[in-house]
């Protein structure tokens, strides 16, 4: 090897056919390692979580269960609603987001789970297995075709003819040991095409999981958009905006812009005029429930969106709520929740 490096001896060159095959393996090996290394990046973003998995599964221990950031943003909505009150128009809003968000983490716990299995795995025992295994039968192809180079070498040295017939058997020998292993090699490097299409399989149960995942996140986001309704204009007083300014500053896909659509487009004043109005008088009015409502407790309506209710005041009610009524039933219903109807 070291003549081969520094002098000028004579090198036995692997037929174009077994060199390409290495070629390929190489490549193959290459790139499937920087795929598997960034897709555990997309699914697990943080380093110091990777690394303490890795540590785990070489201890061959479980790893402590954790929450994800999209459960703990949930969780902290959540706690956030019940403390500002379940009952308030941002404690529910709150709550529900929470619950969504919530979802959206069991589905990415899904998703890791479901590529590790069906796309990581494949990868790293092609790494771990099959390639080690080509690299083991490479370096013994490489052992014996020096062999058979150094045999060669010392038949040309050989000048006596006793010493020439044993270097002609030695070339022989080494010969036929360099042919089986190229063809063992070969035979392993030609599994390379076979791998391709198993990781192609791999690669399609990994898009199909992530189609899953956002079809669910979509989903959800879209059930939490209907429960959350039409923000009615009240909620964007602080801002002086009127209801209708977000949805034209805001550019949102064409799926959702049919339900933006639905906004109010009422002025405040409009509507604070008609809720003092209905205060002041003892008449009753009927109003559009903008977005799901659940009643804390017996004393309140729980409430569906889009669907109407008749609604009044009683002397001595608290500014935010009026009494509402459906058919039989009736209860405390709060304002931020209604749109009055002429």
């Amino acid at each position: 090897f070291t003549e081969e490096k520094l002098g000028q001896a004579e090198k036995t060159e692997l037929d174009a056919h077994l060199e390409n095959l290495l070629s390929k393996a190489e490549c193959t090996k290459l790139w499937t390692e920087k795929i598997m290394k960034q897709t555990e990046v997309l699914l697990q973003p943080n380093p110091n979580a990777r690394i303490e998995e890795f540590v785990y599964e070489k201890l061959d221990r479980k790893a402590p269960s954790r929450m994800n950031n999209p459960e703990l943003l949930g969780q902290y909505m959540i706690d956030a609603g019940n403390e500002f009150g379940p009952g308030t128009a941002y404690g529910n809003a709150l709550i529900k987001c929470g619950e969504t968000q919530k979802r959206i983490g069991t589905a990415d716990r899904e998703l890791i789970q479901t590529s590790a299995i069906n796309f990581l795995t494949p990868l790293r025992n092609f790494i771990e297995g099959d390639y080690k295994t080509i690299s083991k039968e490479r370096k013994l192809l490489q052992n014996k075709r020096l062999d058979l180079d150094a045999a060669k070498t010392r038949l040309k040295k050989a000048k006596v003819a006793e010493a020439r017939a044993a270097s002609e058997q030695e070339v022989r020998i080494t010969q036929s040991e360099f042919d089986r292993q190229a063809e063992i090699t070969r035979l392993l490097l030609e599994g390379i095409s076979s791998t391709h299409a198993h990781h192609l399989r791999c690669l399609n149960d990994f898009v199909e999981a992530q189609m899953t995942y956002y079809a669910q996140c979509y989903q959800y986001m879209l059930d939490l958009q209907k429960q959350l309704g039409s923000f009615p204009s009240t909620f964007l007083s602080n801002n002086n905006q009127s209801s209708s300014t977000p949805v034209q500053n805001v550019s949102t896909p064409s799926v959702l812009a049919s339900a933006s659509a639905s906004l109010p487009s009422v002025s405040n004043s409009i509507v604070t005029s008609g809720i003092s109005e209905l205060k002041s008088s003892s008449g009753s009015r009927k109003a559009r429930v903008l977005y799901d409502y659940d009643a804390a407790n017996s004393s309140e309506l729980s409430l569906l969106a889009d669907e109407v209710i008749t609604v009044y005041s009683i002397p001595g009610m608290d500014s935010d709520w009026l009494m509402g009524e459906r058919g039989n039933q009736k209860g405390k219903v709060p304002i931020t929740y209604l749109e009055l109807l002429n």
